[in-house]
């Protein structure tokens, strides 16, 4: 028998965590009607071979009893979406005792109805001479009755159910909001914190060679319009493209090897085909500045940073090296690990945990941090476009 109520509600057997797996609709709540009156019948069959003393075989108990339940169970199963149907979901939205009265007296209807029309047919007899005997029918109603309310309670079950677990679900996204806008928030106060150095040091280096080296000067701040330029747009943007991304890293790093000269090096090993793959805007930034800041910047002789792309099956793995000072090398400075654990915090809120950060350490000297990223998950963190 079958409480199943209308299109948002959920089926008896969805108590039970496997048969949870499929989509509710109207096909599997048919099947899952038959499914639920044939278990009922068989709970009956075995009970009453269990406590009564009978000679009957289990066949010659258990075809009976599927008949009638099957008859009863459809018939709520019709009845009920007939009903919500007619009714326009009326059962849906109201409370207290008139739903409790709507579907104890349509379910007991429907019990009664199926118990003659199930004899019946088990009799090979017109189900209308049992309609017949008024008198004949006031036995069954205490057992309507009781079938009635254990539907009820059912259906309320899995009403409350449902409830439990849109909250906890909301309750989850919520939590996974708070943490993605407190990875945003970490990485604007790192940005906050780097980006006024960074200004004052270029325009610092550009005043300083004017006079003595105006081409250079002229280049550095061209290049450091063009960074400013592509890290505003990247501020606003909700995604970017792996090359967009690269080209604002090589304008930044242009800036920075007019200061240090030939202690900074870099380059490009890019792989067709990821150059347009949308990635998370300024993911690569912190990283570089850390290969900077902790790696090249304290040797003397400075070093080389390399950028890698490839596609690896359904992943895209982006390598970025330097042969600087290593884990080991660098003095301790400010701000030290607090890029890397914001890159992470944020792709474990965007790529729902499917993204990962490495950290490796180069021989002979300076460190790899390899970031893998999902090509076909969809970012669940954007950054919204004030």
């Amino acid at each position: 028998m079958m409480s199943e109520l209308a299109r948002s509600t959920t089926h008896p057997l969805d108590m039970i965590p496997l048969f949870r797996r499929w989509p509710c609709s109207p096909a599997r709540d048919f099947l899952y009607t038959g499914i639920w009156n044939t278990l009922l019948a068989l709970i009956i069959v075995i009970l009453g071979l269990l406590f009564t003393q009978r000679a009957a075989t289990f066949w010659e108990d258990f075809y009976p009893t599927l008949v009638v339940a099957n008859v009863i169970g459809y018939l709520i199963h019709g009845a009920l979406v007939g009903g919500n149907w007619l009714l326009r979901d009326w059962p849906m939205r109201v409370r207290g005792v008139p739903r409790l009265l709507y579907y104890v007296g349509m379910v007991g209807t429907c019990v009664m109805l199926g118990l003659v029309i199930g004899t019946g047919l088990v009799k090979g007899v017109n189900p209308l001479v049992y309609l017949q005997r008024g008198a004949a029918l006031t036995p069954l109603l205490p057992f309507a009755l009781l079938v009635a309310i254990f539907m009820f309670a059912v259906f309320v079950h899995g009403e409350r159910r449902i409830a439990s677990e849109t909250l906890t679900a909301r309750q989850s996204e919520q939590l996974a909001s708070a943490a993605q806008l407190l990875a945003e928030a970490r990485l604007n106060a790192l940005q906050a914190q780097i980006e006024p150095h960074f200004l004052y040091n270029t325009l610092a280096n550009v005043v300083g060679l004017i006079d003595t080296q105006p081409a250079l000067a002229r280049h550095m701040l061209e290049r450091f319009i063009d960074y400013l330029r592509a890290s505003l747009a990247a501020s606003r943007a909700a995604s970017a493209t792996l090359g967009a991304e690269l080209d604002m890293i090589a304008a930044y790093l242009d800036v920075l090897a007019v200061r240090m000269g030939k202690r900074l090096r870099y380059r490009f090993d890019i792989a067709d085909g990821c150059r347009d793959v949308v990635i998370a805007p300024m993911l690569l930034q912190p990283v570089i500045e850390n290969a900077v800041a902790h790696g090249l910047e304290p040797k003397v002789e400075g070093g080389e940073i390399v950028i890698r792309a490839f596609l690896q099956g359904d992943q895209m793995c982006i390598e970025i090296s330097d042969t600087g000072a290593g884990l080991t090398g660098a003095p301790s400075k400010p701000g030290g690990g607090v890029g890397l654990s914001n890159l992470r915090a944020r792709l474990r809120s965007m790529y729902a945990g499917a993204a990962q950060v490495q950290l490796l350490e180069n021989q002979p000297c300076g460190i790899t941090v390899r970031i893998v990223l999902p090509l076909k998950e969809t970012l669940t963190s954007t950054i919204p476009a004030p």
